[in-house]
């Protein structure tokens, strides 16, 4: 996960972690990380996030977000759906359903990708690991992971070779992000972590705790995501909480998650990518492999929208005049609608307001002068290109 959420090898995982998603059906009973005991224990405001209670925010979004920028954040992501698919006959059904090449996966590589309408349009992005030469653990966003898993199963019928187990409820997940993240974790580990390189993996201990340690985020910044057995999450959090105080580590929500991802130009399901939104549309063009070798569902989809251009392209926007800008607020220019925001939010690293949303590619240019209509008046605003903000390279 480079710090662009544009057209590079390096970005990372798209996952659904703003607070403004769409809540679950009021019928359906929320369901609960292992670490919600601790969140309630250190102060969290809980929300319902795609059907789960998951912590916003435990002392203030702002604090919780400068303090990953400038330190370390610890985030709860155990609500994130693993499935395993294993066996010699796992990397032909992935390539079928994946625009990216999962082929090039070298063990213990992770690789950002997508599944697909026949359409071209996005049922969900999501990390592809291979852990083993016959082994593969797929993660994918929360709120769309009993879709996914439906999906999955569909398309693998009637394939031999092959075994496809839905683990999420045996895995627990931690992000540990921010520039000491390595300071922090090494002393608990036995993985020397500068070998681990970025959109790498590494099986190790924690604590003492078996885990698969990932250089990967969703923040814009280094860090590692740590897959533990679920019964032993809250042995992790707690020893990362100890390690980290010292170093002024804060736990953090999924409000300081949804800004840092913004500034950092990263893609939120739900928002940017959508089942009627294409990747090529949202700027991942680098993730699909029209000639890798391997038909995929889309493909003849994606293959059209490249030979006769995008309908739309995904920007961002900068208000010059104060305002919140919000998901599904109209983009103007010269007094006409040509598009609408996805996102947005205050920045607190870059302090002002930014957006990210969807215009015809005439009005995608940086630097284009648009307005933002908030409550019924515009606000000056110009294109800007992604991502607004890149983490300073050591």
């Amino acid at each position: 996960m480079a710090d662009s959420g544009s057209a590079t090898e390096d970005t990372p995982r798209q996952d659904s972690a703003a607070p403004e998603s769409a809540p679950a059906p009021d019928t359906a009973p929320l369901k609960r990380t292992p670490l919600y005991h601790l969140h309630r224990e250190l102060g969290a405001r809980l929300v319902e996030f795609g059907g789960w209670e998951m912590p916003v925010q435990y002392g203030g979004i702002v604090e919780e977000h400068r303090a990953v920028r400038q330190r370390a954040g610890l985030f709860d992501v155990s609500h994130m759906g693993e499935f395993r698919v294993d066996g010699p006959g796992a990397l032909e059904l992935l390539q079928a359903l994946v625009p990216n090449n999962v082929e090039r996966l070298a063990v213990n590589q992770a690789l950002y990708t997508q599944i697909l309408r026949p359409d071209g349009g996005t049922l969900d992005d999501l990390l592809i690991y291979r852990l083993g030469e016959f082994e593969y653990m797929v993660v994918v966003n929360a709120g769309t992971m009993e879709k996914d898993w439906a999906w999955f199963v569909e398309q693998a019928r009637g394939r031999v070779g092959y075994t496809l187990v839905n683990v999420s409820d045996e895995t627990g997940l931690i992000a540990l992000q921010g520039p000491l993240a390595r300071t922090i974790l090494q002393p608990i580990t036995d993985t020397p972590l500068d070998q681990i390189k970025y959109y790498r993996c590494a099986r190790g201990t924690v604590a003492g705790i078996s885990a698969l340690i990932s250089r990967t985020g969703y923040t814009g910044e280094d860090g590692f995501e740590l897959y533990v057995a679920a019964g032993d999450t809250a042995r992790v959090w707690n020893a990362l909480l100890d390690a980290g105080r010292p170093h002024g580590l804060l736990p953090a929500g999924l409000g300081a998650r949804d800004t840092l991802r913004l500034e950092a130009g990263y893609c939120l399901y739900g928002h940017e990518l959508t089942e009627d939104i294409t990747p090529l549309e949202a700027g991942l063009g680098w993730t699909v492999k029209l000639e890798k070798g391997a038909d995929f569902i889309g493909r003849g989809a994606l293959a059209t929208e490249r030979r006769q251009g995008l309908p739309r392209q995904l920007v961002g926007i900068e208000l010059r005049e104060r305002g919140i800008p919000r998901a599904g607020y109209a983009i103007l220019r010269d007094g006409a609608r040509v598009g609408e925001l996805t996102s947005g939010t205050y920045a607190p690293t870059l302090d002002r307001p930014i957006a990210m949303g969807y215009v015809a590619p005439a009005h995608a240019v940086a630097g284009t002068e648009v307005a933002v209509e908030i409550r019924g008046k515009p606000v000056a605003a110009v294109v800007a290109a992604l991502p607004f903000y890149k983490r300073p390279q050591s």
